[in-house]
């Protein structure tokens, strides 16, 4: 690894190296609507954790409403003033609806009650956990769907394979402007694609009065990179998982991190070794269970979003079955 790629590698300077990798969430993500007040399905709403009559749980959505209160079955999820964002307060609404159904399948003691910071009790998580694995049934792959995958993505199963790269980061910061500075990104882009340097000024210039990575003082120089350096966003898409995407040159597309907008130069690529199919056969079974399982999950919530009675917010609802 080169010198310039510690400089602005696992440290944070911007590169998109390794680093710990952001959380994902299962929840499906809807725009909000405040004005919204719900579906008004089967009565789920609680009150020391026993059912309520749907007469209450719309009297509590009213107050809730009021008082500019979002809730989920007249349970609210915020305290009052308080304005989480959209994405926060989804996935409140989504951990509140799971911990009501523990509640209803007696996996959860009643006297368990929400909080207004939406962070369940342990006794809540661990009633979630066992709700889940009651609830979602997932199919085991079998051999014919992993070599489907397999042969479907050859390039995620080669070992070793390395790239030649230069990059300009276009930091977010706390309190930029992240639409102008992507428009920026965007514009330096299209003219170092434009340009007809061949070897490498014109970037090595643009990394010099543009880049915030330390890189910028080599002209955005990498070094040699493996997927293993890289942070997973920048190398799910510095690597080819095709042949149409093994780009050489100054990629056609800016790529997003954690650290902001980098516009690459891959100058060289050295290809990996492939594996064989029962090398990686674990793997992709391990891929596709968790495929399944995002997508029942999804399901479920959405199916317990459909039964559920809500305010000042906005969830996705569906009637559809669980992945069978």
């Amino acid at each position: 690894m080169s010198e310039s790629q510690h400089g602005c590698g696992g440290g944070g300077g911007g590169c998109g190296c390794k680093s710990s990798a952001a959380v994902a969430e299962s929840a499906p993500a809807h725009q909000a609507d405040q004005g919204h007040h719900g579906h008004h399905g089967h009565s789920a709403g609680f009150e020391d954790g026993l059912p309520q009559s749907s007469t209450s749980i719309e009297a509590l959505m009213a107050e809730d409403a009021a008082i500019g209160v979002a809730s989920v079955n007249g349970v609210p999820l915020h305290g009052v003033g308080e304005s989480p964002d959209p994405e926060a307060l989804r996935q409140r609404a989504y951990s509140e609806l799971l911990r009501q159904a523990a509640q209803r399948k007696g996996l959860l003691a009643v006297g368990d009650l929400p909080a207004l910071d939406g962070v369940l009790s342990e006794e809540a998580s661990l009633a979630i956990e066992a709700l889940l694995a009651q609830e979602l049934r997932l199919p085991e792959p079998d051999a014919a769907a992993c070599q489907r995958y397999f042969d479907a993505h050859p390039a995620r199963f080669s070992v070793g394979e390395q790239v030649l790269a230069r990059h300009i980061l276009f930091a977010v910061t706390p309190g930029v402007d992240v639409d102008a500075l992507r428009k920026r990104a965007e514009q330096s882009l299209v003219a170092l694609r434009c340009s007809t340097d061949d070897g490498g000024a014109a970037f090595a210039a643009a990394a010099a009065s543009q880049s915030n990575c330390p890189s910028s003082a080599q002209g955005g120089n990498l070094g040699w990179l493996s997927r293993a350096d890289c942070a997973p966003e920048f190398g799910a898409a510095l690597f080819a998982q095709d042949e149409a995407n093994a780009h050489v040159g100054v990629l056609p597309r800016l790529i997003s991190s954690r650290f902001g907008f980098h516009i690459v130069w891959v100058m060289e690529r050295q290809p990996g070794q492939p594996q064989r199919f029962d090398q990686v056969h674990s793997a992709i079974a391990q891929t596709l269970r968790q495929q399944t399982y995002v997508t029942a999950l999804r399901q479920y919530l959405n199916s317990l979003a459909g039964e559920a009675h809500w305010v000042g917010l906005s969830l996705d609802e569906s009637t559809s079955p669980l992945v069978q």
